[in-house]
């Protein structure tokens, strides 16, 4: 540790006193570039070897800016006019490493963040672009190829004969392998982007961003003032992202500033050529019409500038999001689901959250924190987990609607990928509007087992009490029958006869009554007997196969017989068929229910229909009704989940 903090300590020293002494002995702007970039990228580099010891790339960073603090000194010291004593070679020594010094900055940007090439792939690569910087270095080294450039006072130490050839070898090799080096760090940065996950993903986005807001103001400086002075400034502000980004990636989100600044970048750029196209081009063909052709050039970008910022912004969300949705979309997304049938509102909950954080799975989970079980799970494709999770198993975000708990989102990313900041906040706001739902629906499903508690309630009451009273009148007025007849009296007799008809007649209208409300053999036997029982009283065949091997929720049974109901009522009412098919199977932890007739079709789910009242009632058990009806018949099917 002492040993390690003693070369911190010289490097950092060193780099100080010659970037330091550098700028002492003068302003060059062409070697300015060259003292910013060492201060900024030793300083850096020092900073995260400070803080970890053990950075691969916060060295490289401070190889790279000593590197540049040699070369900054040693052209600095050559150009000072006089010459100074010894300009030559100290001169030399800030000209010929420049390729050398390239190749290390091109290993620091191709192994930035962790300090590591991404692939042993890359490892040749970087050996040629190594052996191209050497060749370059050492004819630079012995001809004064690259003097011409850097305008340094006293001449090159060495004169070796051959430099005509040495310097046209140069003026092809130099661009050529420069080129070569930009194109390979380029390629390398884009694989390492393409496979990039998580952290090391915004830590590049950092990195990329910074790189491209310097490249552009210098391609600005170069356009507008003709000068990359502008662009050199930039080159701490390089150096400063990177670190930020290796030391603090956790506490920064890069997507809304990148989205931004592409889209103010596009727009400024596009603003400007269309008004220099105008005003430049036009002024060309039409002189003497300057101040109009400006009043035109600003009218169209005034036209235009919206529906081009438009577009702009999704090309940006485009960029920065990919294939998911920017937050906004995805609120707007779940505002449409919640107006769309409630048999899929759970799903759009998962499907929305997916599309907005990019997850490879999303799943919802209701209840309590202690006793959380899975209602829904995107993809559809994936199996739904069974059992329950308590909230404290589960790395999830909760749901909750007026403080109170009502459920959980767990999310799921690639492998090596996790939750952004951006991506945490719009989950929780997907969270927020998912409690309003999850307490409608809880609502819902208390209402509707209220209703069928009051119906059973109902139904015992009229059996037990109502009814029972009048079967007992009717027994009495037999007795009174046969009393009058075994006197005489056939009059009386033949009045209170009727009387019991009509008194029977009453009994069997209450009891279809008290079924209809809730049918007790449900209760009793459970669902293969009621709909069997529905069958029997069809006025059309039915073709009936009922697998349930256990007894289910009263809810959940209660729902499917009412699903069978309504569909052999209308079948025999509305369809003109000859014949309806019932299919009620348990298949695993969902009830299967299906009803099919050959009739005329026609039946949907209008406002108000008996149809619609079954969705309402399925959509609260997280089931949802699809009608098919045609020329060739009505078939209805819904699934119940019934774990």
């Amino acid at each position: 540790m002492i040993r390690a903090a003693a070369q911190r300590w010289a490097l950092g020293t060193a780099t100080a006193v010659l970037v330091g002494g550098g700028f002492a002995l003068g302003l060059n702007v062409g070697n300015l570039h060259n003292g910013l970039i060492a201060a900024s990228f030793g300083a850096v580099g020092l900073y995260v070897v400070h803080r970890r010891p053990g950075s691969r790339e916060g060295w490289l960073f401070v190889a790279v800016g000593v590197t540049h603090a040699v070369m900054f000194a040693g052209r600095q010291y050559g150009l000072h006019s006089g010459p100074l004593p010894g300009a030559s070679w100290i001169g030399w020594l800030g000209v010929w490493p420049l390729p050398l010094v390239l190749v290390l900055v091109g290993v620091a940007v191709m192994c930035f963040p962790t300090g590591r090439l991404p692939s042993r792939g890359w490892v040749p690569v970087l050996g040629v672009l190594a052996a191209m910087g050497l060749v370059l270095s050492t004819v630079s080294a012995l001809w004064p190829v690259e003097y011409g450039r850097t305008g340094l006072v006293a001449g090159h130490p060495l004169d070796l004969p051959g430099f005509s050839t040495a310097d046209a070898f140069y003026r092809v090799a130099r661009p050529v392998g420069y080129l070569l080096f930009q194109l390979t760090w380029v390629a390398c940065v884009v694989a390492r982007v393409r496979r990039a996950r998580g952290d090391e993903a915004r830590q590049l986005r950092w990195f990329l961003y910074s790189a491209t807001m310097s490249a552009a103001v210098m391609v600005l400086g170069l356009a507008v003032w003709g000068s990359p002075i502008p662009g050199t400034l930039t080159a701490p502000l390089l150096a400063v992202a990177a670190g930020a980004a290796i030391l603090r990636y956790r506490l920064y989100d890069i997507d809304p500033v990148i989205n931004k600044s592409l889209v103010f970048g596009a727009m400024a750029v596009l603003v400007t050529l269309g008004y220099a196209v105008v005003v430049t081009g036009m002024g060309r063909l039409v002189s003497g019409y300057g101040n109009l052709l400006s009043l035109l050039a600003t009218g169209l970008v005034a036209v235009i500038f919206e529906p081009l910022r438009r577009r702009a912004q999704r090309l940006a969300d485009r960029v920065v999001y990919g294939r998911r949705a920017s937050p906004y979309e995805a609120l707007a997304r779940l505002s449409a689901h919640f107006t769309a049938p409630a048999g899929g509102l759970l799903d759009g909950i998962c499907a929305t959250v997916a599309d907005a954080v990019g997850a490879h799975e999303v799943t919802l989970w209701t209840g309590p924190a202690d006793t959380l079980r899975a209602v829904s799970v995107w993809p559809t494709t994936t199996s739904l987990p069974t059992g329950s999770r308590t909230f404290a198993d589960l790395v999830a975000v909760p749901v909750r609607h007026d403080g109170r708990f009502r459920g959980a989102i767990t999310v799921t990313k690639a492998p090596g990928d996790t939750l952004s900041i951006a991506e945490q906040r719009v989950v929780g706001d997907l969270a927020a509007q998912a409690g309003l739902v999850l307490e409608l629906r809880a609502t819902a499903q208390r209402l509707v087992a209220a209703g069928d508690a009051a119906r059973r309630r109902l139904e015992r009451d009229l059996h037990d009490g109502a009814q029972q009273r009048l079967v007992n009148v009717a027994m009495e007025l037999g007795r009174v029958v046969r009393l009058a007849t075994t006197a005489g009296a056939a009059e009386v007799a033949a009045q209170a006869d009727d009387v019991r008809r009509q008194l029977l007649d009453a009994t069997a209208e209450l009891r279809e009554l008290a079924r209809g409300l809730h049918p007790a053999v449900l209760t009793q036997d459970g669902l293969e007997a009621a709909i069997s029982f529905l069958a029997d009283r069809s006025p059309l065949p039915v073709r009936l196969t009922v697998l349930v091997a256990r007894r289910l929720s009263a809810e959940v049974e209660s729902t499917a017989y009412f699903v069978v109901s309504e569909g052999l009522t209308n079948a025999a009412k509305h369809s003109g068929a000859d014949a309806v098919t019932v299919r009620v199977v348990l298949a695993g932890a969902s009830l299967v229910t299906e009803i099919s007739d050959d009739g005329c079709g026609g039946a949907a789910t209008r406002p108000g229909s008996g149809l619609e009242g079954l969705a309402d009632r399925l959509a609260t058990l997280d089931a949802r009704l699809t009608v098919e009806s045609g020329p060739a018949g009505t078939h209805l099917k819904t699934v119940i989940p019934c774990g």
